[in-house]
């Protein structure tokens, strides 16, 4: 979410629901619904599907929930309507593009999550996606919401990670970003052939190549390179296709990339890392910054001390949007909001809670320590180091027992988090907002969808209301939604500058 600048989902995919059921003739259709803005919602759906479908005539019945809950047996084991549709409303409602999100943010790792022990089958999240592919089908049913998907500039090859993420700009019409991670860990070293986790100088260094042999390759082609001209048969002209060439310390590629100049550009580039190291890749390589801060005085320094490292590489501050990670509990009142982090927080199984804060702690292993004993000095780590010093950092500061750290922890993994009421969570955002703090949100919604749901009908809104958020969406590509310029062509504008000297 970037404030005054965010994204949504459309009503395409609502309108897609019904597509296997396109033929001739009478379709019958019963809908829950609850409120009247639900009933509108399903109302536009229908309607956009006659006018595609004209020789579909769409019957619809449209009931109470509770009545629906009723009348459900006896459709399903007598006369059936073709379609039910039970409990969408809400879920249609954010699809229907009420949200105005930037992006969909898929984090990612490359080693299976078992938590803190194996043994017992209690895991946060064990399995997952490739994001990638995940984006790909679903940037067939969205129409404006952009795909931020992590990939490893450790563990993958620039050639190929250029390739898929150009593929998926294609396939979304330009909505595409690259969350590029070092990939900390020895378990994920292991599926790779090491012994551990390679030490991050030598990740940074990596990381750094792997930018410039991903753009150069993105470069290969020149916007208008593909003329396709039937007389001749040229498909493209040569002048305007150029092979990287790339021979550095890590990599060496010819090129060119066998996929066409992303719709973008390049496809947005976004960097999580808080270390020194990680910081200095931002400011170099970076478009979208990802990080985690507990207040405001700490979210200020992080935001000028990245912005103020851009100079050294010809950037200007705008050229980056430092979006810190918050996590929101809202509710009419304050009371309601803090039941819900109560009720979640009593959910959490301690396994679970063990292996997300041994996870974040650098691997290392809680489950010998008692839960509500002090949280302990731990091992230096080479993983994430700066995730780790936040882990002691908050347990000092509160006086945290291991219990009550995970607690604190599990739905933000660290990050801001915000309870309470539309003005209490608008006011708090603005504040970070106004105070060169952040330039935008990476919203992590507690529940699915339930708090995704309570921030777009309750905190935007009012942000709206303060003129702060967008309401409708600037361009068509992330990078306009972001307010990003497209980059030029690093071959072309080489060019074009040889001939003018």
């Amino acid at each position: 979410m970037k404030v005054r600048k965010i994204g949504r989902t459309t009503i395409l995919c609502a309108a897609l629901a019904f597509a296997g059921f396109a033929h001739a003739g009478a379709l019958n259709v019963n809908i829950a619904f609850k409120g009247a803005s639900q009933r509108t919602i399903w109302e536009s759906v229908i309607s956009e599907f006659e006018a595609a479908n004209p020789d579909v005539k769409v019957k619809t019945a449209f009931i109470e929930e509770e009545a629906y809950k009723v009348q459900l047996p006896a459709w399903l084991t007598t006369v059936a309507p073709d379609i039910v549709k039970w409990h969408e409303g809400e879920r249609m409602a954010y699809y229907a593009e009420r949200g105005l999100f930037d992006a969909f943010f898929l984090a990612d790792g490359l080693a299976a999550n078992f938590g803190g022990n194996t043994g017992t089958g209690v895991s946060e999240k064990a399995v997952g996606f490739e994001p990638v592919t995940l984006f790909a089908a679903l940037s067939v049913v969205t129409k404006h919401l952009g795909f931020i998907a992590t990939a490893s500039t450790t563990y993958e090859e620039p050639y190929t990670l250029a390739r898929k993420f150009a593929s998926l700009d294609h396939l979304s019409k330009g909505r595409a970003g690259w969350n590029l991670v070092t990939s900390a860990g020895d378990a994920t070293a292991r599926n790779f052939g090491l012994d551990r986790q390679r030490p991050p100088a030598e990740r940074y260094e990596r990381a750094n190549e792997f930018v410039d042999t991903v753009t150069a390759l993105w470069d290969s082609w020149e916007d208008d390179a593909f003329i396709r001209d039937k007389a001749s048969g040229r498909f493209f002209d040569p002048d305007k296709v150029h092979a990287p060439r790339h021979k550095g310390k890590h990599f060496s590629v010819e090129g060119a990339l066998n996929v066409a100049r992303p719709p973008q550009g390049y496809p947005v580039i976004v960097q999580a890392g808080q270390s020194e190291p990680g910081r200095e890749l931002a400011a170099r390589t970076a478009e979208v910054v990802f990080t985690a801060q507990q207040n405001l005085a700490d979210a200020q320094a992080f935001y000028r001390d990245v912005k103020g490292r851009l100079a050294r590489y010809g950037r200007h501050p705008d050229e980056i949007k430092i979006m810190p990670g918050v996590s929101v509990y809202v509710a009419p009142t304050e009371e309601e909001a803090r039941a819900k982090l109560q009720q979640l927080n009593s959910l959490i199984h301690p396994d679970a809670g063990l292996g997300l804060l041994g996870g974040l702690s650098g691997e290392v292993d809680l489950s010998r320590y008692p839960l509500d004993g002090p949280f302990p000095e731990l091992p230096k780590t080479e993983g994430i180091v700066s995730r780790q010093q936040m882990m002691v950092d908050i347990a000092r500061k509160h006086g945290f027992s291991i219990r009550q750290l995970y607690e604190w922890v599990a739905t933000a993994r660290g990050h801001w988090t915000i309870v309470g009421t539309p003005a209490q969570v608008a006011d708090q955002l603005q504040a970070w907002f106004d105070n060169e703090a952040a330039d935008g949100f990476n919203v992590l919604p507690p529940v699915l969808p339930g708090s995704l749901d309570d921030f777009v009908d309750l905190v935007i809104p009012e942000l709206q209301r303060r003129g702060i958020f967008r309401t409708e969406y600037e361009g068509t590509t992330l990078r306009e939604n972001l307010g990003l310029t497209r980059p030029e062509n690093q071959f072309a504008t080489r060019e074009a500058t040889a001939e003018a000297a």
